[in-house]
């Protein structure tokens, strides 16, 4: 509060004086620890420069965003300056008591913002009392209490005590679905990030007790909700009942409500705005009639009037859907478009950003100093900062400077953004264990570091990437990696190989729902084989180095990545040899449609894969192709195809189809299982080195398949009847696969 008066006193002081005045010597007093050096750095004053009444303010808010002073004053005597300034306290010590584990202490010292030899300042005390109790919820001390103390030294400094009272972690021992909820258990607990506590889960902070991913969960299940046609889905205040030993139920009351149907889109334009201009949006409102109502789909077309805004006809335009209903099941759409008053943004300030840059904020926002005012894009902008997952939450406000001036004030709270993840499986293919450390805000920059590591029972793989999603201040992503392999594959495919090497690549959306993807990779290999390898497998036994261009075009169509019931997405890439002893030339082509029939899901996919060298050569073993193994059920993984001295040897050519459809209504009653049957085919054809061992043949299969939530985790178990196959082709009528987290 007295800083605000001084400020505001000396610009009343100032007011009065209209001329401005040359600066001819600068004296600054009661400066104790801060220099006079220092002060002026901090300032930027410059002696007989002409300095008018708005420099001056400036340089009273630039003393005062370095914390160090209290109250600043200025006189100007006589061409002298004179600074006369009060200095804040510095913090001797933070002192954190009541936690045994140190790690916890020193995760908590460096996220606060009070630290030891800094600026003391009251105000922030209150703010690291929330983010420690924040930090300490998300590592499941639900009931944590902290107090806060200020000692008073004699030096002009002070100490800060943080007294905490951890209590008992509070686990989520289960988590029920009650209400009219219409979906499966199994599909709700897809939706949520929470938890159940498994006593093998050590790593996982997502079993805790935790409002804001409580919070979270509420979100995403609205979410699904809409999207799935529940324009009147309602998910009332979940709550937790303690049961004993430290265990909670966690309860979401979800009413669904019925499915609507968009009878009629419409679009309503202010009479002096041109309709060619919104032909694409009115294109994509007639998609909808006779359709699910979908907050998804209306995004997208809110994404093409955001298109619009960023063009000087339309930069003070607003859009919002109005729905009226017109039945039990149906409702109309109306897309408003409107003209709100011309006003310009001139300023944006940030707060709360300890560790985050400054510029990763701004470098997300559509908006910036001195654009016209735009809801629309303003919005955008603070999804934009939501989705980077490094803050907890992200909140705005804004102020009217004069009738056509607004000023922005975006306040953030940052989070932990390190992350540890572990997970295995097993099932008749083998077992898998993967570990990983991840971080998702490097110094603040918004750079990501992940290194994992995953281990097969013929496989053990490590990589680590950095990835910047925000290259050179655009949307592009650019991924740079790392990574070492070792595949044993001597008892059955007849080789070992070994491969390290490096790969740096980037990532775009080139239009709408259009995404580019370059790489450049390079890889040195080891290749091995064994004793009862044909004569031609043998004479590829050696070491080799290879430099590839590759890129993949991915147009995707789906509704949703996640549950996807409706779309389809088209994916083609290319592998180019630059440098090579064989110069293997990969294609690839994956194309998958989702159709929704009532309640009930269909699947269609088609992969196709060809592999040759450009220069005539024989195509390494290693780089030869295999069909995927969830895409061919009813068959071993990789023991179909063209075999030389008893090794299946893969081909130069896959094909695959696949047909899959939900079965919704069987099994209506069991909240953890679902079930699907399929059809699958494919073919492995193609030896180039030998066309003799050539098999082409159609392998094709029939059967159904459950995928089964249990305590231990998700269950997913096939069987299948093979319908057509060759001689030598390993059958597999039974398979499942099991797996958890950690």
């Amino acid at each position: 509060m007295f800083k605000f008066i001084s400020i505001t006193l000396f610009f009343i002081l100032f007011t009065l004086k209209v001329n401005s005045d040359v600066i001819k010597n600068i004296e600054v007093i009661n400066n104790n620890r801060v220099s006079k050096e220092t002060i002026l750095i901090f300032s930027k004053i410059e002696v007989g420069k002409d300095y008018s009444q708005n420099d001056l303010n400036l340089i009273v808010q630039d003393l005062y965003k370095t914390d160090f002073f209290s109250n600043i004053t200025l006189e100007i005597k006589n061409g002298t300056l004179i600074i006369d300034i009060e200095e804040n306290k510095i913090i001797q010590q933070v002192i954190i008591n009541g936690i045994k584990k140190s790690e916890i202490v020193n995760i908590l010292k460096k996220k606060i913002v009070s630290k030891d030899k800094n600026p003391f300042l009251e105000n922030n005390i209150l703010s690291d009392v929330k983010l420690m109790k924040k930090i300490l919820k998300n590592s499941g001390f639900y009931f944590s209490e902290i107090t806060d103390t200020i000692i008073e030294n004699n030096n002009n400094t002070v100490n800060i005590v943080f007294d905490v009272k951890l209590g008992e972690k509070a686990y989520i021992k289960t988590i029920q679905f009650i209400g009219d909820k219409i979906y499966k258990d199994r599909a709700l607990r897809g939706v949520i990030a929470s938890e159940e506590d498994r006593f093998w889960k050590f790593i996982t902070k997502d079993r805790f007790i935790n409002p804001e991913l409580i919070n979270l969960d509420k979100r995403l299940l609205k979410k699904f909700y809409l999207n799935k046609g529940h324009y009147q889905v309602v998910i009332s205040d979940s709550f937790i009942e303690y049961t004993n030993n430290n265990y909670f139920k966690l309860v979401y009351n979800i009413n669904a409500g019925p499915k609507f149907i968009v009878d009629k889109a419409s679009l309503a334009l202010p009479v002096d705005y041109d309709e060619k201009d919104f032909i694409n949006v009115k294109k994509k409102l007639s998609k909808l009639e006779g359709d699910y109502y979908s907050v998804n789909k209306m995004k997208k077309i809110a994404d093409e009037v955001e298109k619009l805004t960023l063009t000087n006809d339309y930069e003070f335009l607003d859009a919002s859907f109005k729905e009226t209903i017109l039945s039990k099941n149906k409702l109309n759409l109306v897309f408003q478009i409107k003209e709100f008053p011309k006003q310009y943004l001139s300023q944006i300030n940030i707060f709360g950003n300890n560790i985050t840059e400054e510029k990763v904020i701004r470098d997300n926002l559509i908006v910036d100093e001195g654009d016209p005012f735009n809801k629309l894009l303003l919005a955008k902008s603070m999804n934009n900062l939501r989705s980077l997952n490094i803050f907890g939450k992200v909140d705005y406000s804004l102020d009217t400077v004069q009738e056509d001036e607004k000023i922005l004030n975006i306040s953030i709270e940052e989070k932990p953004t390190g992350e540890i993840s572990a997970g295995a499986g097993t099932g008749t293919q083998g077992s898998t264990f993967g570990f990983g450390i991840k971080e998702n805000n490097f110094l603040g920059k918004n750079i990501m570091f992940d290194t994992n590591l995953r281990l097969t029972e013929e496989t053990v793989k490590g990589k680590f990437s950095v990835i910047n999603p925000k290259w050179n201040y655009t949307d592009k992503l650019l991924k740079t990696s790392v990574e070492s392999s070792t595949t044993d594959r001597m008892a059955d495919f007849g080789y070992e190989t070994g491969t390290t090497g490096f790969a740096i690549g980037a990532a775009w959306e080139q239009y709408e729902d259009v995404y580019f993807s370059p790489e450049i990779s390079s890889f040195y290999e080891k290749l091995d084989t064994n004793q009862t390898a044909s004569t031609k497998m043998k004479e590829q036994e050696g070491e080799y180095f290879d430099l590839d261009f590759s890129y993949k075009l991915d147009l995707d169509k789906r509704n949703q990545r996640f549950q996807t019931s409706d779309g389809y997405r088209s994916k083609f890439s290319q592998r180019i040899p630059l440098l090579s002893e064989d110069y293997a030339f990969l294609n690839s082509y994956d194309y998958t449609t989702f159709n929704q029939f009532g309640d009930m899901v269909t699947r269609v996919a088609f992969l196709a894969k060809t592999i040759n060298s450009v220069s005539g050569d024989d195509v390494r073993i290693s780089k030869r192709l295999y069909i995927p193994t969830k895409r061919l059920r009813g068959f071993e993984s990789m023991r179909i195809g063209p075999v030389d001295s008893g090794d299946y040897i893969g081909g130069n050519h896959t094909a695959v189809f696949n047909a899959s459809t939900t079965l919704p209504d069987f099994g209506a009653n069991l909240e953890k299982v679902d079930f699907q049957v399929f059809f699958d085919a494919a073919n492995v054809w193609g030896v180039d080195y030998d066309s003799s061992l050539d098999n082409s043949t159609i392998r094709s299969s029939t059967g159904f398949s459950v995928d089964w939530y249990t305590v231990i985790g998700p269950l997913n178990f096939s069987i299948a009847q093979p319908i057509s196959k060759a001689s030598t082709d390993k059958t597999e009528t039974f398979r499942f696969n099991i797996g958890t987290t950690f």
